[in-house]
């Protein structure tokens, strides 16, 4: 266990660096010309950046205040193949490295909104979530969200995002995506390494209590 912790901190420190590294190198985005170029994102992710929660079809993310760069990195990712998605991929290759950067900071701009999908939830899904979420568990070998997404798992940096106020289903589709291979553009395949040690109810109970947290918009 004590070796498991120690690997842990070392592939925590080591993404740190990587996201020093990718802030470093993100191109400066104008938030207004982002406003023009994002006309096409509206559709699905509303035009406050919300997105949507859609359950038992595809939910798609609330990207109003997310990290810049990290959003910027999943545009690219998309155009490059590293992440797959139907949908988005031709949205993404519509859109040249600087308009990537204009969208990322717009929509980083924008106020966190409340997300859906953990409404219903029960309180002993809601008690596992939370453990997972703050504290992790150990006997399992799953680390907890915030030691890589920050206090409040409100994001840090652009390689953490922010999963807290994230819909439920968004993030429960991730997981899955994760554990089967579909995504695997996270620095040392930090993801899914935690998310195979997760069960389908772990999936469903982070997922339901981070989309039940609130974030204070700096």
């Amino acid at each position: 266990m004590i070796t498991m912790r120690i690997a842990s901190g070392l592939g925590l420190l080591l993404g740190l660096g990587l996201a020093g590294g990718q802030a470093q190198a993100q191109q400066e985005g104008d938030a207004e010309r982002g406003q023009a170029a994002a006309g096409t994102c509206v559709a699905c992710h509303q035009a406050d950046g919300s997105g949507m929660n859609a359950p038992g079809g595809e939910s798609w993310p609330r990207l109003a205040g997310l990290d810049a760069g990290y959003i910027a990195k999943q545009l690219h990712d998309f155009k490059a193949g590293r992440r797959q998605n139907a949908s988005m991929m031709p949205f993404a290759n519509m859109l040249d490295d600087q308009q990537i950067a204009d969208v990322a900071a717009y929509y980083s701009q924008m106020p966190v909104t409340e997300a859906q999908g953990g409404e219903e939830a029960e309180e002993a899904l809601l008690a596992r979530g939370e453990q997972l979420a703050l504290r992790g568990d150990w006997d399992a070998y799953i680390v907890s969200c915030k030691s890589c997404h920050g206090p409040g798992n409100a994001g840090a940096g652009s390689t953490f995002p922010g999963i807290a106020s994230q819909h439920a289903g968004y993030i429960e589709a991730q997981l899955h995506a994760w554990q089967e291979g579909e995504r695997s553009n996270d620095p040392q395949n930090l993801m899914g390494a935690i998310a195979a040690r997760m069960s389908d109810e772990d999936v469903r109970a982070v997922s339901a209590w981070l989309a039940n947290q609130s974030v204070v918009s700096e």
